[in-house]
């Protein structure tokens, strides 16, 4: 059995990519993503597009809808004071296309791909009830978290990459888009570096928006070239 899953529906505007990161773990992701109007999708790996956690409770709430048992089921899910608006509703009453609303983002389902994420949640929640809930599992380090979602995004840019425009890696050919700062080496992975900022802020970095060289043997102050976009979120500069 695989430690976990992922699986798309995209059409011509909007696509959905259902995770399970882990059946260890007691939730699954939604993101959604655009198609922009230039004919690029939005890139998760830059933070775009939009990502919802659903708990245990919350899969049985959206089987329930899929089974038909009720023909709509809404929620709210608030992160930093921000609420996001989330919906599952039959269109129309009918049984053959059902709309998905998370946030500004729309995605109507057909039948097939209907069926596909019925037994994909029922799958989940079964495995997850198996593994999940189990006493004295042992929990994974921020390291195997941090490369858990590193592969994960690996994963859905290569699997959709068609849809994605995601080819070729876009190159650092603009100095705005990177920033040198100093930092020392916490600890390593094969993916990532755990580095501690002179803000005193520590994260984990992928090694993939790191664009200079290192020594990870060093425990002293070192300077790094690390995406803007990264450090921005994490608040190692303004």
């Amino acid at each position: 059995m695989v430690d976990n899953h992922s699986y798309s529906f995209f059409g011509q505007k909007v696509g959905l990519i259902i995770q399970s990161s882990s059946k260890n773990e007691l939730h699954i992701f939604f993101r959604l993503i655009k198609c922009k109007n230039d004919g690029s999708w939005e890139k998760p790996s830059i933070g775009e597009g939009k990502v919802i956690k659903f708990s245990l409770e919350e899969i049985v709430w959206i089987i329930r809808v899929l089974d038909k048992e009720t023909n709509s089921w809404s929620s709210y899910h608030t992160f930093k004071d921000a609420k996001t608006q989330i919906s599952f509703k039959w269109e129309n009453g009918e049984y053959n296309k059902l709309w998905i609303h998370i946030g500004k983002y729309s995605k109507v389902l057909e039948y097939a791909q209907i069926k596909i994420l019925e037994l994909l949640l029922k799958h989940f929640l079964k495995e997850k009830i198996e593994f999940a809930t189990t006493p004295n599992i042992s929990k994974k380090s921020d390291s195997e978290l941090i490369e858990n979602i590193i592969v994960q995004e690996e994963i859905i840019t290569n699997k959709e990459k068609s849809f994605l425009d995601m080819k070729h890696r876009e190159k650092i050919d603009n100095s705005s888009e990177i920033q040198s700062v100093n930092g020392t080496i916490k600890g390593e992975t094969n993916k990532a570096l755990l580095i501690q900022f002179d803000n005193g802020t520590e994260i984990w970095i992928p090694k993939s928006r790191i664009h200079s060289s290192f020594d990870k043997n060093r425990n002293d102050n070192q300077k790094f070239i690390i995406d803007d976009w990264i450090l921005k979120k994490n608040e190692v500069v303004s």
